[in-house]
């Protein structure tokens, strides 16, 4: 049920600050501004008035043009358009869905199922435009309309889905499956929606159906809060003004938050409170002190006992889900997210990360060990702390492997990576990505444009935004503005958006990105490649379970270390030279350097979200709870959770992580066993494999189970050797031995 069910998610899910920030509208909006209710009352024709008082159409609401079957017109956008265009898509679709619920004839697959999968196509079009304006170009405006409109769509859709007639037809569907001449696609989709509506509350009657709209509105209003309050400490600055403070940051780097402090016309060199400013800065700086500051200001976001403190919201959050998980059915609000998982309950999620977890704390043993003895080396009369992790890291990086972060930083020019990895898909798939930059609208001048292909076949359009801005939120991720599927006759061209926060090189130089940052790069790549290769007929199959959502782009990362790629892209900045093999052998030999950091900073993140969400008592102190938890499961003092919880934003600021940021290490479970499969083959670029994890995994989407799907391209269930072989950690039965890690978990 397209309109019910995925317009939702995609609101309640992308648009809410897991996608957040400040900057100026698109398009400015006219000189007199209208109250929400003047927009109200004219949402039945979808107009808006102007400053003079003529009617025009609503710059959201009207219909693609252009090639591609049509694409957004971002150049023409008014914020101030979207609350009548809320209003319109929900008269609208309340108006499609009741006709198609009045129909007096008994519920069959071709009149109902087909019609419920084709509504909402106006609703899909306008989410993917407000999920940029929220994540991408948020503003003091757009914040506005969000915390208004939020709560009304959240109910909105919430009254669609338990509708009685509604379950009532997709029951009778379901309840003749037996008797049907249906293929088993048509009985996936019929038994997984009759299914999704029976866990999200579909036989709850009156009173209990009431306040589970009530709870689902509540919870929006608080994801809402929760977002908005994150995105405002990430939006503060920290400015230096003196020479030194600047010491031992790469030019590059310096260029960049140099320009940052020009754009807010400040002097010196303004640091914006993000991973991508924070990361480089500690593991750069030798200001130990102005390390400690930054630090701690990164990870005391939303912590700090003001107005932006979020621990009041995230205990009103988990008062909610409790309430709404036992109303449902569900022990725990982590039972309930995970009843369409592959893992299906909380104690497996939890076995496969205490199988990795103790090997990864030794790791951090070793790795503290080796960096306090460089520290006491240079008589810096320290105990490695958190904010001299990654500094003294680097260090030991080059005493163990002659390999400095700034010798191989040079080498990766963000414009050939992105070379790079459209190379490795046509080697792979046979896609090719031929840039159209100005041939159609974009909503940022530095987004970028490719075409993509097939072979001869055209698959659709590639969106590409790179760089970090005011107004965007932090992190990366991907997500698709039109997904393909060929229900009505006709095959829809995909629009597809991969956005990361990069830092722009300054002063014109070229942006020059870590291994970290290339590895997000084909990380959130991997992500478009899966969507880009659907091959499928009901968009109701669209979707997978979270825990294989970030398998395909995991899997993706493999490539960027090959050396195919290191020999042809990574050219140096200013010679132009390729990386020298003596380069790449160092970058192959410390490859499970660091992984006890890597692995644990994310671990903890996952294990205290598991823990906080299997639980029949609501957390009421997350402080306190993310502090004995991390005791209890022996946290290394010198390392922080990924996300602590008061900036938690996969967590709080809607459901869609939450009870689920585990599904980063099921997912590379999987793609750890995958990459096996290419090196078993005799080439990681071996052809026949690739093409069977095309056609087995990426194009089926949820056609088929998915440990069913894995199982046919493997031959087997995943194996845990192999993501413990690929972190550097000794197999059971082994013996520890020093090393380290590639940085993954890039979402």
């Amino acid at each position: 049920m397209r309109f019910s069910l995925s317009s939702r998610k995609f609101f309640l899910g992308v648009s809410t600050a897991a996608l957040l920030g400040s900057t100026p509208a698109l398009a400015d909006n006219h000189d007199k501004k209208m109250t929400t209710a003047e927009l109200n009352q004219m949402s039945a024709n979808g107009a808006t008035k102007t400053g003079n008082g003529n009617m025009t159409e609503n710059t959201i609401l009207q219909d693609w043009s252009g090639p591609y079957d049509g694409v957004p017109a971002w150049d023409e956008i008014k914020v101030a358009d979207f609350p009548a265009a809320f209003q319109k898509v929900m008269d609208d679709g309340k108006a499609e869905i009741e006709a198609i619920l009045s129909n007096p004839e008994p519920a069959t697959f071709d009149n109902f199922i087909v019609p419920m999968e084709l509504a909402g196509g106006k609703a899909n079009d306008l989410f993917s435009i407000w999920g940029v304006h929220s994540s991408n170009l948020s503003s003091a405006e757009v914040r506005g309309i969000q915390g208004e409109w939020l709560p009304k769509i959240s109910a909105f859709y919430n009254a669609i889905q338990l509708d009685p007639r509604l379950f009532a037809k997709y029951k009778e569907v379901y309840d003749n499956l037996g008797s049907s001449s249906l293929n088993e696609q048509q009985k996936r989709l019929v038994t997984r929606e009759y299914e999704s509506l029976v866990r999200n509350g579909a036989l709850l009657e009156g009173a209990d159906k009431e306040k589970l709209i009530a709870l689902n509105t509540d919870l929006s209003k608080q994801f809402n809060a929760f977002s908005n309050k994150v995105l405002a400490d990430e939006e503060t600055y920290i400015y230096l003004v003196d020479e030194d403070e600047i010491a031992g940051l790469p030019d590059s780097f310096v260029a960049s938050i140099r320009a940052a402090a020009v754009a807010q016309d400040k002097p010196g060199w303004a640091l914006k409170n993000t991973r991508s400013v924070m990361q480089p800065f500690l593991q750069n700086s030798t200001r130990r002190d102005l390390r400690e500051k930054v630090y701690n200001a990164y990870v005391n976001r939303g912590d700090n006992g003001d107005a932006n403190d979020t621990n009041a919201t995230i205990a009103n959050i988990l008062k909610i889900r409790a309430e709404r998980a036992k109303l449902l059915g569900f022990e725990t609000h982590a039972h309930y997210r995970m009843a369409d998982t592959m893992a299906k309950d909380p104690e497996t999620a939890m076995d496969l990360m205490m199988k990795v977890w103790p090997a990864a704390v030794a790791r951090v043993e070793e790795e503290v060990a080796d960096m306090q003895e460089v520290a006491d080396s240079e008589n810096a009369g320290i105990t490695i702390a958190p904010w001299d992790y990654r500094f003294y890291a680097e260090k030991v990086r080059k005493a163990k492997y002659d390999l400095d972060e700034a010798e191989i930083k040079p080498y990766f020019k963000l414009d050939n990576m992105v070379e790079a990895m459209f190379d490795a898909a046509n080697k792979l798939y046979g896609m090719q990505f031929t840039e159209n930059t100005g041939t159609v609208p974009v909503f940022d001048p530095e987004v970028r444009t490719f075409e993509v292909k097939r072979g001869d076949k055209l698959v659709g359009l590639f969106y590409l935004d790179n760089f970090a801005r005011e107004g965007k939120r932090s992190g990366a991720w991907m997500t698709t503005y039109r997904s393909q599927h060929d229900l009505g006759g006709k095959n829809r061209y995909v629009l597809a958006s991969n956005n990361n926060n990069f830092v722009k090189g300054g002063g014109g130089a070229p942006t020059l990105i870590s291994l970290d940052d290339a590895s997000t790069l084909f990380h959130e790549f991997g992500h478009a490649l899966h969507y880009l290769n659907y091959d499928i007929t009901y968009p109701g199959l669209s979707g997978t379970p979270r825990d294989f959502v970030e398998y395909p782009s995991q899997v993706n990362e493999n490539w960027l270390l090959t050396r195919y790629v290191l020999d042809n892209y990574a050219k140096h900045a200013e010679t132009g030279e390729p990386m020298p093999q003596a380069l790449v052998d160092k970058i192959n030999k410390s490859k499970t350097f660091n992984e006890g950091f890597s692995t644990v900073e994310y671990l903890s993140s996952a294990i205290v979200d598991m823990k906080l969400h299997n639980r029949t008592d609501p957390v009421t102190d997350p402080d306190a709870f993310e502090r004995d938890t991390l005791t209890e499961i022996g946290m290394p003092n010198e390392i922080m959770m990924r996300h602590r919880l008061p900036q938690f934003n996969h967590l709080f600021s809607s459901d869609a992580y939450s009870a689920g940021y585990y599904s980063y290490l099921w997912s590379e479970t999987m793609d750890a066993d995958t990459w096996a499969a290419f090196e078993e083959a005799g080439s990681v670029w071996d052809k026949d494999t690739a093409e069977r994890f095309r056609s087995i995994i990426l194009s089926t989407a949820n056609e088929t189970d998915r440990k069913d799907a894995y199982r046919k391209f493997r031959g087997r269930d995943p194996e845990v050797k192999y993501i413990l072989k690929k972190r550097g950690f000794p197999l059971p039965g082994e013996s520890a031995s020093a090393g380290g890690g590639k940085t993954t978990g890039n979402d």
